[in-house]
Parts: C-alpha cells; structure tokens; sequence
C-alpha cells in the first residue's frame, strides 16, 4: 500500500489509545469524513500513549528540495494503523489488503509527517526523517498506538457534561445500593437542595422497578431525581414529587406513564415522555451552566480520542451557548448540531436560515434530530405486534411524543438532514414511510442521506428500505451490549433477530 502523500493532500488526523496530551502538539489535519452523508473537515487534537521524547536529527532516504513543504512535526517509531484498507467481509472476514493474517492485527505504517494544515507522509520512519527541517519538532512514540481520530455519530455532550457533575448510578444493582449514594451525597449539602443523579438502567429493572418509599424515608429533606441510564425513565423521592404537583390526580401524559400503586398514588417512576413532569420541576440549567455542560463533555471525548461529535437535539438554550463558545473559539472539538424538531420556535427560525454551508469553524448546523418511538427497555418503543412480555402492549407514540411531521419535512425542503429516533419494528417501517413520502415532493432530499437513528429492531421486509431511499442507520453498539440480557424477553427468540443487525443493514439482505 502506497503510503507517500501528494502535497496537497489531506488525510486523517491521528491520536493513539491513551489520553496523556502533548501540551503545544495540535494536529491541523482536515480531513473529509463521509459519515451521514456529509464531508465533515474537522480537526483534532493529538493525544499519545506515553510522554514522547525529542529524537536529535537523522538522516533519512527522502531529501527535501528547496520547494516542498517542511514538517511542522514528525512522529515516529510508532504502531500506526490507517484504517486505509478495504470493507470487511459480510462475516467480518478483514479485507484482502488489510494488515491482518492468522497471527492477528499488525501496523500498517509506524511514522507521520505533519506540516501545516495537512498530513505530507505517512510510512516508515527512515523515510519521514526525510522531511525534519530545522525547526521540526520531533516526537519518538517508542512504540505508542496510534489511530485516526473518531467522530462520533450520536451524542448527548451536554448530558455527559452534567453527568460528571452529578452523582453518579452507574454500576449500582440495587435500589438499596442507589440509596446508600443518595444518602451519602445528602450528608455533604444543605436541606432542600437537589440531589440529582444518573445511571440507574430502566430496562434491567423494567419487571421491578424501584418506588419512593424507601428513598423518601432515607432522604427526606431533599428533592431527589435520579435520571436513567438512556434517559427514558426518572425516579424521584416524594419531596420531589411534591414541587412538581404530582398526585394520583395527575393524568399520564400522551405518550408517557406515571408508574402507580393499586391505589392510584404515583410511586415515583416516571417513564417516556412522563418524565419531563419531574425534570420540570428542578427547573431549566442557567446559560452558564450549560455553557460548563459543554465544555465539560466535549473536554472528556477529545480526551478519549474523538475529534468531533453530532450532538442530537439541540434546543434554543443550547444552540445559544454553544454560538457563543464557537464565537469564543472555545470548542474543544469540532459539534455538529442538530437541532431538536420538539422546538417549534428554533425550527421556524433555521427553517428560514438554512443549514451552515462553510466548513469553516468548530461549529456547524446542517440537520434536526426528531423522536418517533420510545426505548425498548421501558417497552416504549413502538412495535409492529405486542411485547413479548407485555401482552396488549406495542409501545409508544402519538402527537405529543411523535415529531411534528409538517415540521420536518419543511426542514427536509429547506435542505437540512433529518435524524429520525425510531427503535421498534414499527417505527423503523412508519420512519422510513414518512421519509419515503417527503422525497416524492422533495426528490433532491434523498441527496441529504437523512437518518433513522438507532434502528435497533428492524422488520426483515424494511432492509433493503434503507438503501432504497439512500438512508443511513444510524446504530450505536452499546445499545446491543446494554440489551443483551433481556432483549430477547421483549421481542421473542424469532423477532429479536432482526435486532441490532448492523451487517444486514450495512451491507443489505
């Protein structure tokens, strides 16, 4: 494989597998990325495995003429892996060119050559040496992994950001171990502060969720809500339950359920589109918080090795701080935003704006994100036949869950992506006739690539669907890792194979 770069040309930007950062090394690669249909330029930073030592100069077989360009920085000695090879095989069989043989997985290069905005080499290190001037920085990675830098399909960078400030639930088995964290966290502030926390997973706890009562009885001076691990469900003790107004009078909301007793009283689960109720109720986090938010979430991926995020859902308050970062120059990494369709006002306004065109920037807002379906561990999302484990049952949706489909496919026509979360069977196949329906108007729009994210259970007749109408499914692997144990309860041994199919869907029936 050819590994000598043209001038000119651009390449991926390159971090390795640990996130001890190289004060002053910034990686001004651009790189297209094809991703969601998009050529994405984005840069990042350069992350490596150990702390790299200065090599004296070397000689190398590439001497440079007076009119090539000079290196800015040269890493060497290292396991550098391209990625520049084929597709694997519908088995996941490595590509024919890949760096792969019985033994198992080997660099394909062990040097890069950066000079100003672009990537000029990447191959052996006698030949990068080549390219050292005089004021080259030279970074020996004795031996660091190094991988092009990811972008990340489908984010809540602003969660994340909250979440590392939060309690976290992560890990906790029991409704008695939760407790103990809240109650920990309680000894620490004032009666009548929030306590608020993350992680509790709402489908390994869907046959037996937890109630208030012990919660309330542990925590009694303070509104507590605890968000779950994929953000269909909250749990709040009775303190919190009491500012937010709800009793057994209170109705469940279209497309959302308070939990309840057999006497009618809320027992402090709230699922789907209920959940707002309780989260209202603490009130919405002030510009300079979600200013922090962001700031926090994004500083986490770059460290993690990603060089730019879609971050799904975007609201007025959000798109705000984050116009004001990017007017800062304070994104860490490059956000891609998409807009959130539940906001009428924000979508009118960029309805009439139009998606960004310049690639210019860490910021960029060419797509909406819009919800069709719940999740499938709180049984919300939307099924073509019942639950398994819920007879009578398919899920949810309706007006006040489901996107306002006049709204979308006018910001289809206006030219931004949409991003449609649709998990069921059921709104996996109503998602793609809604789309299928705004391309007769809007022929170009197929050109969008738009997307169904998630596309966890797809019904076998609605693959080829997909490269159809040019749609991208948009997956993410922990959902099936996440899932795993009960997934197969909510769908049965012969629907759940049409779950989490990323070859099927990647490569077509």
């Amino acid at each position: 494989m050819k590994k000598q770069r043209e001038q000119g040309d651009t390449d991926r930007e390159f971090i390795t597998s640990r996130e001890i950062h190289v004060p002053g090394v910034y990686n001004e690669a651009m790189i297209k990325n094809t991703f969601a249909g998009e050529n994405i330029l984005l840069r990042g930073i350069l992350f490596l495995l150990i702390v790299p030592g200065i090599l004296s100069l070397l000689t190398g077989c590439h001497i440079l003429t007076s009119s090539e360009p000079r290196a800015d920085l040269i890493l060497c000695n290292g396991r550098v892996y391209t990625l520049n090879w084929g597709e694997p095989g519908p088995d996941g069989t490595p590509a024919s060119d890949a760096p792969h043989d019985e033994s198992g997985w080997t660099p394909d290069a062990e040097a890069i050559v950066i000079g100003g905005a672009q990537i000029l080499f990447v191959g052996s290190t006698r030949e990068a040496m080549g390219y050292q001037a005089t004021t080259t920085r030279v970074v020996d990675l004795q031996g660091a992994t190094v991988l092009p830098g990811l972008v990340d399909s489908h984010t809540h960078v602003a969660e994340l950001g909250r979440n590392l400030s939060e309690l976290s639930l992560l890990g906790a088995g029991s409704e008695g171990e939760i407790i103990a964290r809240v109650l920990e966290r309680a000894r620490g502030i004032e009666a009548g502060q929030w306590i608020e926390g993350y992680g509790w997973d709402e489908g390994a706890w869907a046959n037996q969720y937890p109630t208030l009562e012990k919660l309330s009885q542990s925590v009694p001076d303070h509104p507590v809500l605890l968000r779950s691990l994929h953000g269909f469900a909250v749990w709040g003790n009775r303190r919190a339950l009491e500012i937010a107004k709800v009793d057994s009078e209170t109705p469940d909301p279209s497309g959302g359920t308070i939990l309840r007793d057999q006497t009618g009283n809320p027992t402090g689960v709230f699922l789907n589109r209920a959940t707002v109720l309780l989260m209202n109720a603490r009130g919405e986090p002030s510009e300079k918080e979600i200013e922090s938010h962001f700031l926090q979430g994004l500083k986490a991926m770059g460290e993690a090795g990603y060089v730019s995020v879609h971050e799904a859902g975007v609201t007025s308050a959000m798109i705000s701080a984050l116009e004001k970062l990017a007017t800062q120059k304070a994104l860490p990494i490059r956000v891609n935003a998409m807009l959130s369709a539940r906001d009428k006002d924000l979508i009118l306004n960029w309805a009439e704006r139009g998606p960004s065109t310049s690639n210019d920037g860490f910021l960029r807002v060419q797509s909406v994100k819009a919800y069709y379906d719940g999740a499938l561990g709180s049984r919300g999302a939307r099924l073509l036949h019942d639950y398994s484990d819920l007879p009578d049952h398919r899920g949810v949706a309706g007006a006040n869950y489901a996107f306002d489909q006049d709204l979308v496919a006018r910001m289809m026509g206006a030219g931004f992506q949409v991003a449609i979360h649709a998990i069921g069977d059921a709104g996996n196949r109503e998602t793609l006739d809604f789309l299928a329906d705004v391309m007769k108007t809007h022929p170009e729009s197929i050109q969008l690539r738009h997307r169904i994210e998630h596309a966890q259970v797809v019904h076998p007749d609605d693959f080829a669907r997909f490269r159809e109408l040019n749609i991208i499914a948009s997956m993410e692997p922990p959902h099936a890792v996440e899932d795993m144990t009960w997934a197969e309860e909510r769908l049965g041994p012969t629907r759940v194979l049409g779950a989490y199919a990323w070859r099927t869907t990647r490569l077509g029936p």
